[in-house]
């Protein structure tokens, strides 16, 4: 059995609920709090080619998105949206899924998940 890498928020309740569902689907999990553990800036660069770009993983409606200052909110490049990613993680749209087939996922959505599972 593979592996599928998932980071997030340990208390966010959709990385909850995504790593139960997983389990539930007799899929080990191991996940990472990217509060605690620092994601690489390799990894944000897979992560944003999986999403289209940097700007396409960042969840602006999450309080931390609300409550970053306007001019923080125009980066003017990729590498500087990169560099918001890694200053604040808890914009990154969660959980991120690495699943075995080498897809990325964002969010949850048991639909979604069950077709990189069959």
């Amino acid at each position: 059995m593979s592996v599928i890498r998932q980071y997030g928020l340990k208390r966010c309740s959709t990385c909850v609920k995504a790593r139960k569902w997983l389990q539930e689907q007799g899929q080990q999990v191991e996940f990472t709090d990217y509060r605690d553990e620092p994601t690489d800036q390799a990894l944000l660069q897979t992560w944003a080619a999986a999403a289209g770009g940097a700007q396409a993983m960042i969840n602006r409606n999450s309080q931390t998105w609300r409550g970053l200052p306007e001019n923080r909110k125009t980066p003017g490049s990729e590498q500087e949206w990169l560099a918001l990613a890694a200053e604040f993680p808890s914009l990154i749209k969660r959980p991120v899924t690495m699943f075995a087939d080498g897809s990325i996922t964002f969010g949850f959505a048991q639909d979604t998940f069950a077709a990189h599972l069959s």
